[in-house]
């Protein structure tokens, strides 16, 4: 059975997509593909039965397109599929694997920056010496500070930049903020990784499908910019990572090497307005093979 897809549903008009995603419905309808609808309102607050109420029995497998949905989350939608007798592509333990960093770090190790984590709840953020710990691996010299899927960027110096690592109470002040505005959507944890320079042109967003690299686009932060990263280095890892639909975001350093900023999993990945998404979806579509553990 060729693949169908299940996008988030309209929290004002349930029948339609979410606007967010009308038009890559459009594309996945024009390649012949069939689309359900889920209320992602309703799986967050964790009433699966009501989230898939559109969905119709034995109508799988599906690819998920929509927001970002918890790995937890991810796991009940699964469940409530497979009580209707659907399938996920992806599966829950590979969308963890490419959603989260300490799932997809051990492969990519050599070409991302060096990071250190901590499995953490909302709202606990870890104690001066805790963090002088954490980071130790790390060494001195500047980092970012991220959860497990999601850094706070645009509030660069208040909640994500930390210029030396060895200023502990500069690190903890970092720290802090960023779990005081995450509030309950921390994912994971933190995570803390090494400041590295890429010189200006935009981050490249690469699609891979089973492994191979199916498209690549901007980045969604800088649309108007396409690089044209160097990919030798990067299959092996994806390959290895073992997703079935998989983001890699490269940038080039100072130094000449591109280096994979971010993984995630191409269900929850932005895509670009100006995007082949025809040529994406209609691929994706054609899958057949059940999801991989």
């Amino acid at each position: 059975m060729n693949a169908s897809w299940l996008f988030c549903s309209d929290p004002l008009g349930p029948r339609r997509p979410d606007p967010a995603f009308a038009g890559e419905a459009a594309a996945v309808r024009r390649s012949g593909a069939a689309v359900a609808l889920l209320d992602h309102d309703a799986l967050l607050a964790g009433d699966v039965p009501a989230a898939l109420a559109r969905v119709p029995d034995g109508s799988g497998p599906y690819w998920y397109r929509g927001w970002m949905i918890p790995a937890l989350r991810y796991e009940a939608l699964a469940r409530g599929l497979g009580e209707r007798g659907c399938t996920l592509l992806s599966s829950p333990q590979a969308y963890r694997r490419a959603h989260e960093l300490p799932g997809w770090y051990e492969e990519f190790a050599q070409l991302t920056p060096r990071s250190v984590w901590r499995e953490l709840p909302c709202g606990a953020p870890p104690s001066a010496a805790e963090l002088a710990g954490l980071v130790a691996p790390l060494g001195s010299g500047p980092a970012v500070v991220k959860d497990f899927v999601k850094s706070r960027k645009h509030e660069w110096h208040e909640a994500c930049f930390v210029p030396e690592l060895g200023n502990t109470a500069a690190l903890s002040a970092v720290v802090n903020r960023f779990f005081a505005l995450q509030e309950d959507s921390l994912a994971g944890g933190l995570v803390v990784r090494e400041f590295e320079h890429f010189v200006p042109g935009g981050e490249a967003r690469v699609w891979w499908v089973d492994g191979e690299a199916a498209l690549v686009t901007a980045h969604p932060d800088s649309p108007d910019r396409l690089p044209e990263p160097d990919l030798s280095a990067v299959r092996p890892a994806v390959r290895t990572l073992g997703g079935r639909w998989v983001t890699t975001d490269l940038a080039l350093r100072a130094d000449g090497e591109w280096r994979v900023v971010e993984v995630g999993d191409g269900q929850v990945s932005g895509l670009p307005t100006d995007a082949d998404a025809d040529r994406l979806f209609g691929m994706l579509s054609g899958v057949q093979r059940v999801a991989r553990p």
